[in-house]
């Protein structure tokens, strides 16, 4: 007997205390920002916040990526291929002496090389932009950012 209480009624009481310890330790963790009592630490919450401004940096950057056109010229100027950020083709541009109807094969492989060299010239544009808002964030595993 422990201060004129049997065994079980010892457990229980313990029990009891100890419930009431860890519901104090949880309010106090909670009130500083931890874990247990389900509030979020601190750093979490800051790292939220500073996820969720990148994400709109991000959104606005893809907004400001789409007014972009990108322009690549080959075959000395023969053909010239705009695009949009959108990857989109918004105009070919032909020089005459480009057009034979004898070698055909020539001017789709300029168009070609015109348009391939445009999509690489929007994506490196926003592959720079996205590097400037993540700082290297997700180094080694493209598409991440």
């Amino acid at each position: 007997m422990f201060f004129g209480l049997r065994g079980h009624e010892v457990r229980s009481n313990l029990r009891y205390h100890r419930k009431q310890i860890e519901e104090k330790e949880d309010i106090t963790m909670a009130k500083r920002g931890g874990f247990p009592g389900g509030g979020m630490p601190g750093n979490m919450a800051n790292l939220m916040k500073q996820a969720q401004k990148m994400q709109r940096q991000m959104e606005e950057q893809a907004k400001e990526m789409e007014t972009k056109e990108f322009t690549s010229t080959v075959g000395g100027g023969a053909v010239e291929v705009t695009v949009s950020g959108k990857k989109e083709v918004l105009k070919v541009k032909l020089q005459e002496e480009v057009v034979d109807p004898d070698d055909i094969e020539m001017l789709e492989d300029l168009i070609v090389a015109a348009v391939n060299e445009a999509m690489r010239q929007a994506d490196e544009a926003s592959a720079s932009a996205m590097q400037k808002l993540t700082g290297g964030l997700g180094g080694g595993m493209p598409g991440l950012f």
